[in-house]
């Protein structure tokens, strides 16, 4: 019906999450309607996207440099991690402006049924983060099957090590942190407890 380069951009949008087909139709269109330098400035930033972000080394975070901004940041108490389960989380939890701990990426949460084992995840990490300096470990991880399997594994390993805590139930089970409101999320963090 399109011509094969139109169809390819259309096939490429519907890679997106949430883009079906006609919304990846509609967005071809609109860049079709771009001018060349709008088109020029979105492929320079995708390829400087894939050059320059990549994780922090220390607790996988997106940056552009060794460290996130929040590891490098001294005024925040860095003996408080706050695990997440991928960047995003980070955004709607600084969105509180309550928190003024680092944080911790895991890349995912363990999910048998899909192959994705403690191994895949960024668990390592956080182990060799923790010390005798360690004051809390926070697991702010989504209330599914997945997030709850994840949390207790995590907690099994920092038994005896340091004070771990979960999210209060506040944020509905099976849910998102994504999805949560800076309310909600605020007293969930306010209600977390001991594990």
């Amino acid at each position: 019906m399109y011509p094969k380069t139109f169809d390819d951009l259309i096939y490429e949008f519907q890679k997106l999450p949430g883009v079906g087909a006609k919304t990846a139709e509609r967005y071809a269109f609109t860049v079709l309607g771009w001018s060349d330098d709008e088109i020029s400035e979105l492929a320079e930033t995708l390829v400087n996207l894939k050059k320059k972000v990549k994780k922090c080394t220390r607790c996988g975070n997106l940056t552009e440099d060794e460290l996130c901004e929040y590891c490098k940041n001294t005024n925040r108490n860095q003996n408080i991690i706050c695990v997440v389960q991928n960047p995003k989380d980070i955004s709607v939890i600084e969105s509180m402006q309550q928190y003024n701990g680092v944080y911790h990426v895991l890349d995912g949460l363990i999910n048998t049924q899909k192959g994705v084992l403690p191994d895949q995840l960024n668990i390592k990490t956080l182990l060799n983060r923790v010390n005798e300096k360690t004051e809390e470990v926070i697991l702010a991880l989504d209330p599914t099957v997945e997030g709850e399997t994840t949390s207790l594994y995590i907690c099994k390993l920092l038994e005896g090590k340091c004070k771990v805590s979960r999210l209060a139930h506040g944020i509905p089970v099976g849910s998102h942190l994504d999805y949560t409101d800076a309310m909600t999320l605020l007293k969930a963090f306010e209600g977390r407890k001991s594990s």
